[in-house]
């Protein structure tokens, strides 16, 4: 059977239309990278990121983007995330055991002033990571590594020593 989808109400779909505008023209297209606030962007944020995550998917699905920039910009994003040195030193790293810092500086990725090595925005990025991983699907060579990168990022964060019990289920 098909499925009938309502449509919403103007309003919403005004919302929805701009929030995905917001993270599309607002990240970085070099780095993924997504302001915490705007309009003066001082530093990233990694739970901003998340979000913006799952705008790229649903302005895809929306087609406001094709499925291709969305996966292009995704992909972007979690290899330099990725690819950020993770490590002890708080002042030269994005991260530790796979969580991230709260901020992260614009021009390197790397820990931005004092912020914390933060649990919750890491879960935030996260679940736009696992969104990402699930949307997209394909066969195609790009959206095979996309979901390899997001379960290396994934995994880096369950094999943390706090979580023994996760990562004893991989």
């Amino acid at each position: 059977p098909v499925v009938q989808i309502n449509k919403l109400d103007p309003l919403f779909e005004d919302i929805q239309k701009r929030t995905f505008n917001f993270f599309w023209d607002t990240a970085e297209p070099d780095t993924g990278l997504v302001p915490d606030r705007w309009p003066k962007p001082p530093f990233a944020s990694i739970a901003a990121i998340g979000f913006a995550l799952n705008a790229y998917a649903i302005g895809a699905e929306r087609g406001w983007v094709t499925r291709a920039q969305a996966r292009a910009r995704v992909l972007t994003t979690l290899k330099f995330l990725h690819d950020l040195p993770q490590g002890p030193e708080s002042s030269t790293t994005a991260g530790y055991q796979g969580f991230f810092y709260h901020f992260l500086n614009f021009g390197t990725g790397l820990r931005y002033g004092s912020s914390e090595l933060s649990t919750v925005d890491t879960a935030l990025f996260m679940a736009g990571v696992l969104f990402v991983q699930g949307y997209f699907d394909g066969d195609d060579a790009e959206e095979k590594e996309l979901r390899k990168v997001a379960d290396d990022l994934y995994r880096r964060v369950l094999r943390h020593p706090d979580t023994p019990l996760l990562a004893k289920a991989l």
